[in-house]
């Protein structure tokens, strides 16, 4: 998985009934690109995140 600063991460809910979450990647801490990233959650909070085969990058087209 490769993401960069500004995409956002969407986390599949891993059970039924379970949300999809949404987090944008504001540092990437791997090399190139690589997990782990900090995330900022919709809520507001914040996390190291190394996301697993239920997460999707979305990436952020710069203009």
């Amino acid at each position: 998985m490769q993401a960069n600063v500004g995409d956002t991460l969407l986390v599949h809910g891993r059970i039924v009934g379970q949300h999809d979450k949404t987090a944008e990647v504001v540092e990437v801490l791997g090399q190139k690109g690589s997990p782990p990233y900090r995330v900022r959650f919709d809520d507001g909070h914040e996390a190291l995140l190394s996301p697993g085969p239920d997460t999707v990058v979305r990436h952020h087209e710069q203009s």
